[in-house]
């Protein structure tokens, strides 16, 4: 009888134990801050086709968004809830089934305003940020090259604080601009993918997911100290 009463006790600390816990885990992983899916991995829901005009077919199958070659363009474009506007961080998993253009140019707001990560333009080699100082991305500071291979997937990732936009395809960091001084834009042609859109030009492609999250404090202040 002393045992099974010393394990009874043993258990009911344990258990308060870990409820004491849950608010500080909870405290300390905001809801805010957790990612959320931005597709549900089985229809458009909160995104609408973008009519650029000449666009390809969108279907979702098997979980993924399947965007046929436009001519040229082809997206999709955000009409769910209020984004932020700095502050937060933005991915994308995509990859080029056919073409040899951009294939998953995002577009995205930067406080006030918006602007692109351009994936694979101009042919299929440039990444970079259009527009910058209303220079595009084959032109600006943020200007650079990868080579994209059709059918493999990457994660296109993107960071907006108050202090630097940066940007990452897989683990390379292809941007780290700071925002100070510098004004940002859309080329016309993606206008329409507002507030935010994936768009692809002359290529075919596929999407599987697009997820966000606002950034914690101590990634705002380590943004605002770091150095291009």
């Amino acid at each position: 009888m002393k045992r099974t009463a010393i394990l009874y006790t043993l258990l009911a600390i344990l258990s308060a134990a870990a409820t004491a816990a849950e608010p500080a885990a909870e405290k300390k992983d905001p809801a805010d801050q957790a990612w959320k899916k931005m597709f549900n991995g089985k229809d458009l829901e909160s995104w609408t086709v973008t009519q650029f005009g000449g666009e390809g077919e969108v279907e979702v199958k098997e979980g993924v968004i399947v965007m046929g070659m436009g001519e040229p363009m082809t997206g999709i474009t955000w009409k769910g809830s209020a984004l932020p506007k700095t502050n937060y961080e933005l991915v994308v998993e995509a990859r080029r089934t056919d073409g040899h253009d951009f294939f998953a140019t995002t577009t995205f707001p930067i406080g006030e305003e918006h602007a692109s990560f351009v994936t694979g333009g101009w042919a299929g080699t440039v990444v970079g940020i259009s527009s910058v100082n209303f220079y595009d991305a084959s032109e600006n500071p943020t200007t650079t090259f990868k080579d994209f291979k059709d059918n493999q997937w990457y994660t296109i990732r993107i960071r907006v604080s108050d202090a630097r936009l940066e940007c990452w395809i897989d683990d390379e960091q292809m941007v780290n601009l700071e925002r100070k001084e510098h004004k940002f834009s859309t080329r016309i042609e993606v206008e329409l993918s507002k507030p935010m859109g994936i768009s692809s030009y002359m290529t075919s492609s596929e999407i599987r997911a697009i997820k966000l999250r606002n950034l914690r404090p101590a990634e705002i202040e380590a943004a605002a100290q770091s150095k291009e």
